[in-house]
């Protein structure tokens, strides 16, 4: 989905963003205290997926919600009030992008949508199950997208601001930038536990788990397991480690290289422009399990 061609093309665009959304950033920064959550994390993912879609930007506050209460349901013991919200948010995703598929198919352009309906065009006769093999897509593609890669970029700050002798160590040596996004995702990942069901009988350690039966498995403790990770504890920009950050195998996430790329670039640009910059105040975090999300980052450049 995003090879080195489509990667490049794209890399100019995102650059651009990252510029646009931290010049508001350091507007807000000289008025005092500022949440890098909400004015930089949340925004980059959804105008790089949204601009790639080409979805209308007066969009993107609605997609970002809609994605943020879809993800409830894969919490482990959703309240009623969460999963509520989370149908809601199916619903709405649901029909905001059978709308876009509709227009897609009565007028084509040079965008992904248009050319997932064309290619299932070829695969499927039936226009009314090409079209909803597009839309699904569509919806998976914004939802893998974005509450992922806003916890990607908060989590990075944060953690290079709460470890300055691993911010001093990248400022020194700046060859370092590729690891911290993999660091980042050993340390703290976007999602800290994966639900799989078993395909047959299986004995896991001394447990027998049987056919049908599913199992969660904690990828976040699983990162911090002292026989796969020297010092695990320890955030370490000089790392680069393997990791569970993008899953693995046919469940590795097809838009790991535009996370990575978003991570790289804001993060150069953040260490030029904001050499000062700190937290002001603890973070806060929802209160969540399966899917990491702050609601808030305080900084300050002064």
């Amino acid at each position: 989905m995003f090879d080195r061609t489509s990667l490049a093309e794209i890399k100019k665009t995102i650059a651009g963003n990252i510029e646009e959304v931290l010049d508001h950033f350091e507007k807000e920064l000289l008025e005092g205290p500022a949440d890098f959550n909400s004015l930089v994390a949340d925004k980059l993912p959804v105008m790089s997926i949204g601009q790639w879609l080409g979805l209308p930007a007066s969009d993107y506050s609605l997609l970002r919600s809609l994605t943020n209460d879809q993800t409830l349901s894969q919490e482990f013991f959703p309240s009623p009030s969460q999963l509520a919200r989370a149908d809601a948010a199916a619903h709405g995703l649901q029909e905001y992008f059978t709308a876009v598929v509709r227009e897609r198919r009565a007028a084509p352009g040079n965008d992904p949508i248009s050319s997932w309906i064309a290619t299932w065009d070829t695969l499927e006769p039936d226009r009314e199950r090409a079209d909803e093999e597009a839309h699904s897509m569509a919806v998976f593609v914004i939802v893998a997208a974005l509450e992922t890669t806003e916890h990607l970029l908060s989590s990075m700050v944060r953690l290079l601001l709460t470890h300055p002798e691993q911010l001093d160590r990248l400022r020194a040596h700046p060859e370092y930038l590729p690891n911290v996004v993999d660091e980042t995702l050993r340390y703290d990942p976007a999602i800290h536990a994966i639900s799989r069901i078993a395909p047959h009988d299986t004995v896991l350690g001394d447990t027998l788990v049987r056919e049908g039966e599913m199992v969660q498995l904690m990828v976040g403790a699983a990162q911090h397991d002292s026989r796969q990770y020297t010092d695990p504890e320890d955030f370490d920009v000089r790392r680069r480690p393997s990791h569970f950050g993008f899953g693995s195998g046919i469940h590795y996430c097809l838009g790991a290289p535009l996370a990575r790329l978003e991570g790289k670039l804001l993060l150069t640009s953040m260490l030029k422009r904001m050499p000062r910059l700190r937290m002001s105040e603890p973070p806060s975090w929802e209160p969540r399990v399966s899917f990491r999300r702050l609601n808030h980052l305080m900084v300050t450049a002064s």
